[in-house]
């Protein structure tokens, strides 16, 4: 973490992912020779992202697939829910 804020950096977050990634494989009993071969990631890339937390965003997602964990990524980047509604019902009492 950044020592001047309590907000995580990306390289924070690349780390936690990296580390619930390789305890996600461990519990399904996923060699990294054999996530290798089952999500046709390289080797090097699977040790690469479980060690450094770096991997291409293609990798990760095949990886997480055969993880059954795809889903997880859905959410990401959702859309803010639209509050433009709200904001009309104050424009709207203002102008009484």
């Amino acid at each position: 973490m950044n020592k001047y804020s309590v907000d995580k950096l990306p390289r924070d977050i690349r780390i936690e992912i990296a580390d619930k990634h390789k305890k996600l494989r461990k519990n399904r009993g996923l060699s990294q020779v054999e996530l290798a071969e089952r999500s046709g990631v390289s080797l090097g890339s699977l040790k690469r992202f479980e060690t450094k937390g770096l991997v291409s965003l293609q990798s990760l997602l095949k990886l997480v697939f055969v993880l059954g964990r795809l889903s997880d990524f859905e959410s990401v980047l959702k859309p803010d829910e639209n509050l433009n509604h709200i904001e009309k019902l104050f424009a709207s009492t203002r102008k009484s």
